[in-house]
């Protein structure tokens, strides 16, 4: 007796297959991107707005007078000081909305282009370099997909934000800032943070590597305000144009109100976002559209250590920083000269100043500033820290580790790119802010004294890598939460000053025990028990990543 069997029914292939749609799954992509992103979101949208609404009642407490804010158009009208702020035309009538939006709204476009590009390159980039977005597309997915998932988380977030500033902002009841303007203000950062998602659309089709599709972008951040700033302080005008960030600017929230700039922004969002898109059709799944150069078919003998292959996968970010705290510091130093005009009168800085040590107002503002360029310098070194565990997540280090190389060995070429980076790019920032202090004041002894007040914050900055360690060595998923250090510094130590947050407060940062050069004397003590503390947490550190379980693909 036979049986006659016939095959099942193969169904027939969904998704790209059968309807060629790019898209789909894109809406399962966004909440997948949403969930991942459940607590990076909300603290970035939470900071810039909790940020801009302090800024924004400070201002009421350091300006509380017409005299006051009349001291300030005559600070903030000189080149030095349009640089660092935004167009002229808000000092007309310079208002507590007005004043708003000329010191705040340039730093923020910075801060909120940040984020959207992280978004993009986080989705993007990243999913291609570890593998997997080919492992997502082999199901029912269209090849546009993660792209247009992320420019929508990005959007979704930069909306998010303008509406919380728009009703934020409007609800204070501070004399100037009005719901018309509030709106304006809030969809400005909107605008500018889509702007700089659909350029970071761009820059991740060129190249196979997050972090090259990160640099990029923020090197076109760095230009648009570089631009604006040019743009801003000189006579032409043209320049600032040339910006988005000179774009939201010129929409004169609180003053004009004017929409139309932002319109720019949006048509050359939409022709950014367009273009990536067409771009990622002309390559592979992993691959940019830029070629990878063909390296030596031999390591050199630097790059066969530990060190040298740290330094290797460190160096584009070092050098960013290094360049960015250079300029940085140049900026700051460029109004040093002009620091006791635009603070006379002002009571609030005028006494936390004083607290610095009685030293002059050159001095004492430097002190100040020098916080900020030691919180900058301390986010490299928790990225370079870091990235033992982008290192291990991605697969990268089970290979190595499977060789004679061990466990301290390789972590410590990281360390020491991260320990060594951070005190180099501590040295840049005070080489810039010297140069231009010294230059603007006409004091040529501020060179040294700023320099070796930026140095001062080197032990500081290794107990950052410390902290860093240990939650990599210990607590491997919780290691994002050294991000904490620097931000927590930032918040204590330089606007505690202002707002002169208890002692105590500023005890819990390594930054409030670095002695405040050269307003202060120096003292060798604390540096001395910060170096100690760095030590022994790198120590605890490498145990407990001697201990644990690598983390394995």
């Amino acid at each position: 007796m036979t049986t006659a069997t016939s095959a099942p029914e193969v169904p027939a292939p969904a998704g790209p297959a059968a309807g060629g749609n790019a898209l789909a799954g894109t809406r399962t992509l966004i909440r997948f991107a949403l969930r991942r992103d459940r607590i990076r979101l909300p603290v970035w949208i939470l900071a810039l707005f909790l940020g801009t609404l302090a800024t924004a009642n400070s201002f009421t407490t350091l300006y509380s007078s017409p005299e006051d804010r009349a001291n300030a158009v005559r600070s903030m009208d000189s080149p030095a000081g349009l640089a660092m702020s935004g167009p002229r035309h808000y000092l007309d009538d310079y208002g507590f909305g007005s004043m708003l939006s000329h010191q705040m709204l340039g730093f923020m476009a910075v801060l909120v282009g940040l984020m959207s590009v992280l978004i993009i390159t986080r989705h993007t980039r990243a999913e291609e370099e570890t593998g997997r977005a080919e492992l997502v597309r082999s199901t029912v997915v269209g090849r546009h997909a993660h792209l247009a998932a992320a420019l929508s988380v990005a959007v979704l977030a930069d909306l998010t934000l303008a509406l919380l500033l728009a009703f934020g902002l409007a609800g204070l009841g501070t004399e100037g800032i009005d719901t018309a303007g509030s709106l304006l203000y809030g969809f400005a950062h909107a605008a500018v943070g889509l702007v700089f998602a659909a350029v970071a659309a761009v820059t991740v089709q060129f190249t196979a590597h997050t972090r090259g599709a990160s640099g990029m972008a923020l090197a076109v951040i760095g230009l648009a305000y570089v631009l604006r700033a040019a743009g801003d302080s000189g006579a032409n005008d043209a320049l600032s144009w040339l910006s988005p960030i000179g774009w939201v600017q010129r929409s004169y929230p609180y003053v004009d109100d004017r929409w139309w700039p932002l319109l720019l922004c949006l048509v050359f969002a939409v022709v950014c976002a367009a273009a990536g898109f067409v771009l990622s059709t002309r390559r592979d799944v992993g691959a940019g559209l830029r070629p990878e150069k063909l390296g030596s078919p031999t390591a050199s003998d630097a790059l066969a250590t530990p060190l040298g292959l740290a330094l290797r996968l460190h160096r584009g970010t070092l050098i960013g920083f290094g360049a960015g705290l250079f300029l940085m510091g140049a900026m700051y130093g460029s109004i040093l000269g002009d620091a006791e005009e635009m603070l006379k009168g002002i009571d609030e800085i005028q006494e936390a100043l004083a607290r610095l040590g009685g030293a002059g107002i050159a001095e004492s503002f430097a002190s100040m500033v020098m916080v900020v360029l030691a919180v900058v310098a301390a986010v490299y070194v928790v990225m370079a820290a870091l990235r033992p565990r982008s290192e291990e997540t991605a697969g990268r280090a089970e290979p190595l580790l499977a060789t004679g190389l061990s466990r301290t060995r390789w972590v410590g070429g990281h360390l020491a790119v991260a320990l060594g980076g951070g005190t180099v790019v501590l040295l840049l920032a005070g080489l810039g802010f010297g140069i231009a202090g010294a230059a603007s004041t006409g004091d040529g002894s501020l060179l040294p004294k700023l320099v070796g007040a930026a140095l001062a914050y080197a032990p500081a900055l290794w107990v950052t890598v410390g902290v860093a360690v240990v939650l990599f060595g210990w607590f491997p998923r919780a290691s994002q939460a050294a991000w904490i250090v620097p931000v927590y510094a930032f918040v204590v130590g330089y606007l505690g000053q202002i707002l002169r947050f208890p002692g105590w407060m500023n005890n819990l940062s390594p930054f409030g025990h670095v002695p405040r050069l050269p307003a202060a004397d120096m003292n060798w003590l604390p540096l001395l028990l910060l170096s100690l503390t760095a030590t022994g947490l790198v120590w605890l550190g490498l145990t407990g990543f001697r201990r644990r379980d690598l983390e394995t693909k």
